[in-house]
């Protein structure tokens, strides 16, 4: 809904996606004075079409529209997204289809680099519903020992040098430096922040954690296109469970 430049870039991206893997998507572009009503009446017409297999809604909305309401009304079995309470709550419980694209990205660049996460000192800096709490669910569900930071965390550079695997979802650029993390730790960096029209950056401020990290993901090109591909996973997997044409 509406003109958010960052909304139609991810929507871009995601709709190149499936084009290349071969999944017809559909998209409804709707003007910013869309009322939630309407908006709602269009997910349970999705909901009810056999031929869709999964549902999102490019977020934010306008601030008129209940962002709850919105996730809520999806079908928990098209809810590709893994925001709909039930598909939380699966989460918290480790019987999940569906996990948030971002932290289900990470978990993959964990996995396929051969980072064995039992056991570790794992950091979550970061605490919103799609990053940071699923996040800090994966790792403990790979038996990670795992502390969730937040802005009111004290003692933070603390806490975050005793990570072994650390990763980064609050939001500010350059947020966490070389000296606060640990020598030979794993650094996810989730954050994209523009500080300057073509300029992105992270929430780790990279020049200074790549020589003391012994792995480190980049920002743009780590962990976004992860987040891309794990919606077309969930995509399928919601195909798989709806049996769709």
């Amino acid at each position: 809904m509406g003109e958010d430049p960052a909304s139609q870039v991810y929507v871009r991206n995601k709709k190149l996606a499936c084009e290349y893997i071969g999944i017809n998507s559909f998209e409804y572009l709707l003007p910013e004075s869309t009322t939630q009503k309407e908006l709602i009446e269009l997910i349970e017409k999705l909901n009810n079409d056999d031929t869709v297999s999964g549902i999102l809604c490019q977020l934010p909305v306008p601030e008129h529209i209940n962002e709850e309401a919105v996730i809520n009304a999806i079908d928990p079995k098209k809810d590709v997204d893994a925001f709909h309470p039930v598909n939380v709550g699966r989460i918290m419980t480790g019987n999940y289809d569906f996990v948030p694209c971002t932290p289900a990205g990470v978990m993959e660049l964990i996995n396929e680099s051969g980072i064995d996460v039992s056991g570790k000192e794992c950091v979550v800096v970061g605490r919103s519903n799609i990053v940071g709490k699923p996040m800090s669910m994966l790792l403990l569900h790979k038996n990670g020992t795992v502390t969730i930071c937040h802005s009111k965390t004290q003692n933070l550079a603390e806490k975050t040098r005793n990570a072994d695997i650390l990763v980064a979802a609050v939001g500010i650029a350059n947020f966490i430096k070389g000296d606060m993390i640990k020598p030979g730790a794993v650094v996810i960096d989730v954050g994209i922040n523009r500080i300057a029209p073509k300029v992105l950056v992270g929430d780790v401020e990279f020049e200074s954690a790549k020589d003391v990290a012994a792995a480190i993901t980049p920002v743009p090109g780590g962990v976004g296109p992860m987040t891309v591909a794990m919606l077309m996973k969930n995509t399928l997997k919601a195909a798989e469970i709806n049996k769709t044409k």
